[in-house]
């Protein structure tokens, strides 16, 4: 058995420019912000980011990495829409390719099957069409001859998810409402790496859930970070929930100030520290 732990810069270290890139997650809950914000911290920028987006995509795009997003939305949850992605949108600077979120999905499924498209109903009769002129539709073979949308393989070249436990060989455990599709991420991609709250050891990961809490197989998985509170300020639940403070400073906070205060450090420790003093002069 291989010990894949990694740190976020040894990570960040497996990526460059011009890639696609699958964020795991839903919105803001369990990003993998500390992959994020190391991400952040590199020069990788021309990115592709397929994302059920929060944000990941937010931070990102203000930071002008992203060419390219492909996502079914863009939201903070208790905050409609992410605020930098609507900046990013407004200002041309980032392409968008917008799919139904059922068509989002079966893209991860075809990529973990490495199948080329898979054929969907959703999205038939919608402007999705209309904005996705490059979408196509199948006809089945069968005597139902009935039309599909051909929803393209969304074929990763790394994927950045997040989970509450995982151990030392790539194995991991979501223990929250939601797997968030992490799973399909970490399939549909050439590397898939996975920070957690903790690390344990293989046998507790039975111990701490239900089997089919045991979401990410090792097989799939290339790197595991321990980042304690990494999903921060998105939820990690049961860890932790949103940090809805937070959220509401980083949506009202200009991109600039906000950067220069928090992610202008040399790591995820002076990231924490810093949300830390801010908190205790709310006080």
């Amino acid at each position: 058995m291989t010990d894949k732990t990694m740190t976020p810069e040894e990570v960040v270290g497996q990526l460059s420019s011009g890639m696609t890139i699958g964020i795991g997650g839903w919105g803001s809950r369990r990003k993998p912000m500390a992959l994020v914000r190391a991400l952040l911290r590199s020069g990788i920028t021309d990115l592709t980011v397929v994302s059920y987006g929060g944000p990941d995509v937010g931070l990102l795009a203000a930071a002008g990495r992203i060419r390219r997003l492909v996502a079914p939305f863009a939201t903070l949850d208790s905050i409609a829409l992410e605020p930098n992605f609507r900046a990013a949108r407004e200002s041309g600077s980032i392409t968008l390719t917008e799919y139904d979120e059922a068509m989002f999905m079966w893209g991860l499924h075809a990529a973990a099957n490495r199948l080329p498209f898979m054929p969907v109903r959703a999205g038939l009769g919608s402007d999705v069409m209309r904005v996705n002129p490059e979408l196509r539709t199948v006809t089945s073979p069968y005597a139902d001859g009935e039309e599909f949308v051909a929803v393209p393989a969304l074929r990763l070249d790394a994927a950045l998810v997040h989970l509450n436990r995982a151990d030392r060989l790539g194995n991991a455990q979501y223990l929250g409402p939601d797997p968030y599709f992490d799973d399909l991420f970490c399939e549909a991609a050439d590397a898939a790496y996975v920070s957690c709250e903790q690390l344990v050891e293989t046998a507790e990961l039975a111990k701490s859930g239900p089997p089919q809490s045991l979401l990410v197989s090792r097989h799939s998985v290339t790197g595991v970070v321990e980042t304690p509170n990494g999903a921060h300020f998105t939820s990690c639940a049961p860890d932790y929930g949103r940090d809805e403070a937070f959220q509401k400073l980083y949506a009202a906070t200009p991109w600039p100030e906000f950067a220069a205060r928090f992610l202008a450090g040399g790591g995820e420790h002076d990231y924490q520290t810093a949300v830390r003093t801010w908190h205790e002069e709310q006080k």
